[in-house]
């Protein structure tokens, strides 16, 4: 009964959690129990993948958790075995431990990870990979965001140690704590400690958060990981998975929070499978490009059409001539950007003549796998994970709304304009969208809301489709400058920024001299 109750009212606490409400993602905004006197109330699932995991490798990463501060009742360790021949059967250990097995359909870590959430008693999903040990405080540093946020994505560093002369019982008898115990063994220093150091332990306004995420060492909220939809399951080769998961959770407003108070460190040095891993990342680099709208991933690449386009855009045809919203999508589809994008049209069915206003716009664009004409689910539900969302009136513009839009927003979190005609146009971050729809609240409560003026963007005077569209205004090129800058974080990304800087100059002389 008592066991009952307790799990009755650690469901209703976590439905009483409110997603996080900071600026951008700040998560220094949120307040949280200090880690010395924090227990948690909510019970904790730790899901660990394993295959061929050597016996003596997963008695060491149990024997740590048999360590924790978090009570023993308080949380459960799930192991995945994917498809290990013969069986995994997990060493002796006090730990509430189950296995769930799945069949081996090649490399199953994303699956086996989705397998482990599944299977989860609890709200509060950490996983771990098999060869990893961590500090006594692992689970409680990790725990204590998704007490304060339902939307909470954490991670913490790790270390990669060689393990000479340790094993499981040599970590359940040591005095002190973990790293004290490896102090005097070769180490690997974390590569995610220089990112951190640059956005400021992700508390910067840089667009790429969710790179630090590493499938082997992080924690999420079940309802949160079920609505970014879990791993990508389609990834059968080790790499990328991991940061393609923190990319949707990060374009759905969730929260990355480095988990800084602990220590966790990897069994053996990184070397070993260095290449073979690089390669398989590489391998891996086409399918991600699909699905990450980032240029960390995704080259330009003109004439490419990706399944996430980087820009959703909306245009109001509501009440409008058939014609002149055909002149607007195709405006919008001679823009720059025009090869990362998708055309949402939201008409009525009025009559317009032959056929009606739909049937021509159907006729017209059907088609064309960048054109949605009257789509019946909103842009947000639709294209989830598409980080930009534009809103344009059915009208044309001069040269090129959604890149003058793009350069206008910077580092906002979105930015509009009231046009000469009483219309408006906006651009706004899909995070920040899902945020304000997960608190009520407005996308302007999340970060910097700019208000573009009123010659930013310039309705065309030409009204042919088939015409040709002018170049956009000058100011643009500066914003886009302005907004690269913050990116250029090593000498190497100094280097291209040099490149293209010089480039852009050299073609607008190249412009002014032949004008």
């Amino acid at each position: 009964m008592a066991e009952g109750s307790r799990r009755l009212e650690a469901v209703t606490l976590a439905n009483r959690i409110a997603p996080a409400t900071v600026q951008y993602n700040d998560w220094r905004q949120v307040a949280v129990e200090p880690l010395e006197t924090f227990t948690p109330t909510l019970p904790v699932s730790v899901v660990i993948p394993s295959w061929q995991t050597p016996p003596e490798t997963l008695a060491m990463t149990l024997a740590a958790l048999e360590g924790q501060t978090c009570p023993r009742d308080r949380f459960e360790v799930v192991i995945v075995d994917d498809g290990s021949e013969p069986p995994l059967r997990p060493p002796p250990t006090p730990l509430d431990v189950k296995v769930v097995r799945q069949e081996r359909r090649g490399f199953g870590l994303a699956r086996a990870r989705n397998t482990g959430a599944r299977a989860a008693a609890h709200d509060v999903l950490l996983f771990l990979d098999s060869d990893i040990l961590v500090e006594r405080n692992w689970i409680a540093a990790h725990a204590r965001w998704h007490h304060a946020v339902s939307d909470a994505v954490t991670v913490a560093s790790y270390t990669d140690v060689a393990m000479d002369g340790i094993d499981a019982g040599t970590i359940r008898r040591r005095p002190g704590s973990l790293q004290e115990l490896l102090s005097d063994h070769p180490k690997d220093p974390s590569w995610m400690e220089g990112f951190l150091a640059v956005t400021g332990d992700l508390t910067s306004r840089a667009h790429d958060p969710f790179s630090v995420l590493t499938g082997g060492n992080f924690g999420i909220g079940k309802g949160f990981y079920e609505l970014v939809g879990g791993m990508d399951e389609s990834f059968v080769r080790w790499g990328l998975e991991d940061t393609e998961l923190g990319y949707r959770a990060c374009v759905r407003g969730g929260l990355l929070v480095p988990v800084r108070d602990t220590f966790v460190c990897h069994l053996g040095r990184w070397g070993g499978n260095r290449d073979a891993e690089r390669r398989s990342r590489i391998l891996n680099l086409g399918k991600a490009a699909h699905r990450i709208a980032h240029p960390s991933i995704r080259r330009r690449q003109p004439g490419r059409i990706f399944a996430v386009p980087q820009y959703v855009v909306t245009i109001d045809g509501r009440c409008c001539p058939a014609d002149r919203i055909i002149g607007a999508v195709v405006n919008v589809l001679a823009d720059r950007m025009c090869d990362d994008l998708v055309v949402r049209v939201e008409a009525d069915a009025d009559g317009d003549g032959d056929g009606g206003r739909l049937a021509r716009l159907r006729d017209e664009f059907g088609p064309d796998p960048r054109v949605r004409v009257a789509p019946e689910r909103s842009a947000l539900d639709e294209f989830p994970a598409s980080p930009f969302h534009v809103t344009l009136p059915a009208r044309e513009f001069r040269g090129h709304p959604v890149r003058r839009l793009r350069a206008e927003l910077g580092d906002a979190a979105i930015a509009s304009t009231a046009l000469p005609d009483g219309t408006r146009a906006s651009i706004t971050r899909a995070w920040a969208l899902h945020r304000a729809r997960r608190t009520g609240k407005s996308p302007a409560d999340f970060g910097e809301a700019r208000t573009i003026s009123a010659g930013a963007l310039k309705l065309a005077k030409r009204r042919d489709p088939a015409a040709p569209h002018e170049e956009a205004d000058r100011p643009a090129r500066w914003s886009r400058l302005r907004d690269r800058v913050p990116d250029v974080r090593s000498p190497s990304q100094a280097g291209s920024f040099v490149k293209w800087a010089a480039g852009a100059a050299w073609r607008k002389a190249a412009g002014a001299w032949r004008q």
